[in-house]
């Protein structure tokens, strides 16, 4: 993984947090960005005004996520203080802290209750361990920070300070140098210690078909020349809101138009996909379904737009579809830059999956479609499109299967 690639998705997922940015804040950053580009005819003068902007979100971004990532481990430590773990002894030696005191019986300030000694898991072998990849999961919304820890055994039961998400320990995803083991360290008025442990929730790896020709070249002219005819009936693209409120406009998050009418193109277009699409569900390893519905649309990008990282059946409404699919076309030769679609290898992080910071990069070519789960965690990367052209967009047929 890149320092881009990291840095990429470290500030997605503080996008995605609206207490890091709320929608307001993001929405004005926007439009500001926007008004300096437009307003700047000297390169040098708008590079420095963005510059500028850039230091100041930055540091304000940096002041609240640090806020934020030191309440959630204070909350933590609260919430784990009165628990005590007869297993210490065991646990890897490097615990974040000073020297540790003595496991033997502590003299007490008070009446104390004895000590108990709770069952524990398997416990890790003395010899040098894989390190694995762990998440503080009520932290990644805000602190997209990997922790590093070998297997840890269960530190006993703790006391709730209100709901909590359950641990989900995944299969350890590291495949290159890890640093060193670090778990949390904090006293408690019992006779030993007890260790916060942070498990590893399993990674989802991004996976698609792509098919090249898709369409005839003369049904591909011909969808080209409709979508420009009916150019005054495209309107802008809305989202459903995190509530579930379907037809919201939100420029921070989604910026295209769409055509919800195909016409003929639209019956063509799903008669070439029931077509593959046993081929294409063998080739994902997805099972054959009854395909109750489907959707289908027209989207053109131009030049500024894009799509932030989403899934396709992330609210209750829209949770039967399990089959995204998306057909590239553009008039030739192609006049705009950008408008990648990225699949992301993805973590369970609170309601929605966070991005590993590894994806798989799909450039938009002529007459090609590619298949993906709707599961899967995915982006449109901004178009260029100097001319501002219409005709010049970035056009997908874009559709979902359900179920």
């Amino acid at each position: 993984m890149t320092s881009k690639q990291i840095l990429d998705a470290f500030s997605e997922t503080l996008m995605q947090d609206e207490r890091i940015l709320s929608p307001r804040e993001r929405e004005l950053l926007m439009n500001l960005l926007q008004n300096a580009k437009d307003a700047a005819g000297n390169p040098e003068v708008q590079s420095a005004v963005t510059a500028a902007i850039a230091r100041s979100v930055g540091e304000t971004v940096a002041q609240r996520a640090f806020g934020l990532l030191g309440s959630n481990i204070v909350e933590q430590i609260l919430a784990r203080g009165s628990a005590s773990s007869g297993t210490e002894e065991n646990l890897p030696a490097m615990l974040f802290g000073g020297p540790q005191p003595p496991s033997g019986p502590q003299p007490p300030s008070g009446p104390q209750p004895p000590s108990k000694n709770y069952p524990g898991g398997p416990q890790p072998p003395s010899g040098p361990q894989p390190p694995s990849i762990s998440l503080r999961q009520d932290a990644r919304e805000s602190m997209p920070a990997t922790v590093f820890a070998g297997p840890q055994p269960p530190s006993g039961p703790q006391p709730p300070s209100g709901p909590m998400p359950p641990r989900q320990p995944g299969p350890q995803p590291p495949s290159g140098p890890q640093p060193p083991s670090i778990a949390l360290r904090r006293e408690s008025t019992s006779s030993v210690s007890g260790v916060a442990v942070l498990d590893a929730p399993a990674v989802v790896r991004a996976q698609c078909v792509l098919l090249d020709e898709f369409l005839a070249p003369q049904e591909m002219e011909e969808l080209i020349r409709f979508t420009l005819e009916h150019e005054a009936e495209f309107s802008t693209s809305e989202v459903i809101s995190p509530s579930g409120e379907p037809g919201v406009t939100d420029y921070s998050h989604r910026r295209s138009r769409v055509l919800m009418e195909l016409g003929a193109h639209e019956e063509r277009i799903l008669d070439r996909i029931r077509g593959v699409l046993p081929r294409v569900q063998q080739q994902l390893g997805i099972e054959e379904f009854p395909i109750s519905r489907t959707e289908v649309q027209i989207t053109a990008s131009n030049d500024g737009d894009f799509f932030r990282a989403h899934c396709d059946d992330a609210q209750e409404m829209i949770a039967s579809r399990r089959l995204t699919f998306v057909y590239f076309f553009h008039r030739d030769p192609r006049q705009f830059e950008g408008g990648e679609l990225r699949l992301h290898d993805s973590r369970k992080g609170g309601n929605y999956p966070l991005s590993t910071g590894s994806y798989q990069a799909i450039v938009p070519q002529q007459n090609q479609i590619v298949f993906f789960p709707c599961s899967t965690l995915h982006e449109i990367t901004p178009v260029q499109c100097r001319s501002r052209a219409f005709a010049d967009s970035r056009f997908t047929v874009n559709g979902w299967l359900h179920q």
